[in-house]
């Protein structure tokens, strides 16, 4: 693979409109695993509670859960949309950068 990438400018257009629409939806997934954290309508019993505390922990709040996940995606895309950005010159740069981040988000799925 060269050092150099040149893209033509309808390309750049083209692939940044993707990456913004991805980060679009991204970011609707994002306000919607906010809410994840409460988890309500399990019951009284303790195995409810504990069931309910599980559900809240996979939504929101450590490194394996849905939201944290989907803000994994969000920086990963937005890199990927800038290293475009700039012509293709930053995307042998970021490009093994990028893709080492969307797959370690996938291996931990």
């Amino acid at each position: 693979m060269s050092e150099f990438v040149r893209l033509e400018p309808h390309v750049i257009d083209e692939i940044l409109a993707i990456c913004d629409t991805v980060l679009r939806e991204l970011d609707k997934a994002s306000d919607i695993t906010r809410n994840l954290r409460e988890a309500h309508g399990f019951g009284e019993f303790e195995s409810a509670k504990q069931l309910a505390a599980g559900f809240a922990r996979k939504g929101a709040g450590t490194p394996e859960s849905a939201k944290e996940r989907v803000d994994q995606f969000i920086v990963a895309f937005t890199q990927l949309r800038d290293a475009f950005a700039s012509g293709g010159e930053a995307f042998l740069e970021a490009e093994f950068d990028w893709v080492r981040q969307l797959a370690s988000i996938e291996q931990e799925l």
